[in-house]
C-alpha cells in the first residue's frame, strides 16, 4: 500500500487512463492514485494481465478497469479511452507508462528492435495523448509520462530506450505549450535505478548493484513507492501551475553518473 504522505480524496471525482502492464512503476502509479480516490482504467495489450492488478484496486475499495488495446494501433486506443468515458463518464488524467526495452550495443540492434522501441514509447505515447485530448480539454486534464534517465546519460546498449525517451521528453514540453490554452497540463517522471521494478532485475546484474547504490548521491536505489509519491503530485492540483516539466526521480544519479561522489566515491 502506498506511504500516506497524500490525502485519501486528493483525486477523488476524477478518472485515470494508465497505460502499461499491471506490475511494476505503471502498475504501482495506478494503484496510488486509485488510493488518492480516482477511479482507474487500466490498458495494455493483454486484458488478461491486467486483470489481477484491477482487482486488487477493487479489493482495496477502489474502482478499477482493464481494457486490451495496443498503444501502436491508434485505433485500439482511441476504443480504449471510448471505454473509459463510457464506464467512468469522463476522462481527466493519462499517464503513459507502455515501454518496451533490452539490452543491445548499437551495433548488433536491428532496425526492428530499434523501430519497435520506438514505435511502443514514442508513438504510443503520441497516440494516447491525441486519443485522449477530446476529453482532456473538457475540464483541463493532466497528462503524465513515464520518462527515464538513460537518455540524459549516454547510456551503453540502450540506443533504441533512450533515443526513445528522449522523444517522449520532446513531446513532452511540445504538448505542454501546444495544449496549456485548453488547461492541460503536460508533465513526466523520469526515474533513475528503481531496485524493486522486474526491468532492473533483468537489465542490471547483481554484481553491479552495490557498485551503481555506491555512485548514487542519496546511497540508496529508488523504490516504487518514490516514483508513485512523484506521479500523484504532478497529477494533483498541487501541482497546477506546473507543465512541461521533466521531474528526474532518481536520487541524484545521473548529476554525478560521470565524476566521482563524496569523499567515498
Amino acid at each position: 500500500m502506498t506511504e500516506q504522505i497524500f490525502t485519501d480524496n486528493l483525486l477523488a471525482g476524477r478518472v485515470a487512463l494508465v497505460t502499461g502492464g499491471g506490475t511494476g512503476i505503471t502498475g504501482g502509479v495506478a494503484r496510488a492514485l486509485a488510493e488518492a480516490g480516482a477511479r482507474v482504467a487500466l490498458v495494455s495489450r493483454k486484458r488478461e494481465h491486467l486483470e489481477p492488478a484491477a482487482e486488487r484496486i477493487r479489493a482495496g475499495g477502489g474502482a478499477a478497469l482493464a481494457f486490451a488495446a495496443d498503444v501502436r494501433a491508434y485505433e485500439e486506443v482511441e476504443r480504449a479511452v471510448a471505454a473509459t468515458v463510457e464506464q467512468f463518464g469522463r476522462l481527466d488524467i493519462v499517464v503513459n507508462g507502455a515501454a518496451g526495452n533490452f539490452l543491445c550495443r548499437a551495433e548488433e540492434l536491428s532496425p526492428n528492435g530499434f523501430g519497435t522501441v520506438v514505435d511502443i514509447d514514442l508513438k504510443g505515447t503520441f497516440n494516447v495523448c491525441r486519443a485522449a485530448f477530446d476529453e482532456l480539454k473538457k475540464r483541463g486534464g493532466a497528462v503524465l509520462n513515464i520518462s527515464a534517465t538513460l537518455q540524459l546519460l549516454g547510456t551503453p546498449m540502450q540506443a533504441h530506450a533512450a533515443a526513445a525517451k528522449a522523444g517522449v521528453d520532446s513531446l513532452t514540453r511540445t504538448l505542454a505549450v501546444e495544449w496549456g490554452g485548453y488547461g492541460i497540463r503536460v508533465n513526466a517522471v523520469a526515474p533513475g535505478p528503481i531496485e524493486d521494478t522486474e526491468g532492473m532485475k533483468r537489465l542490471l546484474p547483481p554484481a553491479l548493484k552495490d557498485k551503481l547504490r555506491h555512485r548514487i548521491p542519496l546511497r540508496r536505489m529508488g523504490r516504487i513507492r518514490d516514483i508513485e509519491h512523484a506521479a500523484l503530485f504532478l497529477c494533483s492540483d498541487a501541482a497546477s501551475f506546473i507543465s512541461g516539466a521533466i521531474l528526474v526521480v532518481d536520487g541524484g544519479h545521473w548529476l554525478a553518473a560521470s565524476r566521482l561522489v563524496g569523499p567515498e566515491g
